[in-house]
């Protein structure tokens, strides 16, 4: 049987057991197969690959493995242009859009509350998840590797974090959004846009000493719910403090 050797770089090694992490190894399979084929047969998601190098030339999803092939498989490159090289996928989603899974809603919690269109349902299903990423051209964020595995997935992550607070934190490094959040913009139950309202508009819906005393409100364009400077806003603006200064040097 024909055999090569793989060297996988950077976080696709967490999808790997250990002792094949961060060094090249040999690997062994039966019959003609592509390299998407055999790359997820050893556990990593298409998703998560941008670049495959075969013997230091570019290669596409379809290449089909020869015996002796010296094989280096590259994650998506976010930050970084490699268009003279051959990307496996469109360019990058540089006007980010996300769905997810139901293990996620506290993250799409925090990701509405940084600005971003963030899709979540607690009954998706997988079917609906991978159909809404390809049609919405949105980015698919799961704990799942399968789902990442279905071929209309062509933009999707395994968040590896269990806490919320690091989940988002991960994925605004993963995608490089630092400079993208725009926090308080969209609607933390719908994800509607949040647009200012005069009070007059809004003064049935607030609580009295709000109505009397604030002077600032917007309204979900979705949903209708309207929202205020009072002490939950404040929670969470420490809270978008916290995560904006703790990002990445560089």
């Amino acid at each position: 049987m024909p055999q090569v050797v793989l060297r996988f770089y950077a976080e696709l090694n967490d999808f790997l057991p250990r002792e094949r992490r961060q060094v090249p190894f040999a690997h062994t399979f039966a019959g003609r197969r592509s390299v998407k084929d055999l790359i997820e047969a050893l556990g990593v998601p298409h998703t998560e690959v941008d670049l495959i190098l075969v013997k230091g030339a570019s290669v596409d999803f379809s290449y089909l493995p020869q015996d002796g092939d010296q094989i280096s498989v590259y994650p998506v490159f976010e930050a970084v242009d490699i268009t003279p090289l051959v990307r496996l996928r469109p360019r990058p989603l540089r006007e980010p859009k996300f769905v997810l899974d139901t293990h996620l809603g506290k993250l799409a919690s925090h990701l509405r509350l940084m600005g971003f269109d963030t899709l979540y349902q607690n009954d998706f299903a997988d079917e609906a998840l991978a159909r809404v990423s390809e049609a919405e051209k949105r980015i698919l964020l799961t704990k799942d590797r399968g789902l990442l595995k279905r071929r209309q997935v062509t933009h999707g992550y395994l968040v590896r974090g269990t806490d919320p607070e690091l989940q988002l934190r991960e994925v605004l490094s993963r995608f490089d959004l630092f400079d993208a959040v725009r926090p308080f913009t969209r609607c933390l139950n719908c994800n509607g846009n949040l647009e200012p309202v005069d009070k007059a508009a809004v003064a049935e819906l607030l609580p009295a000493d709000v109505a009397e005393n604030g002077s600032e409100f917007r309204r979900c364009a979705g949903c209708g719910k309207v929202y205020w400077r009072g002490s939950h806003y404040a929670h969470l603006s420490r809270f978008v403090e916290a995560v904006l200064a703790d990002r990445p040097a560089g």
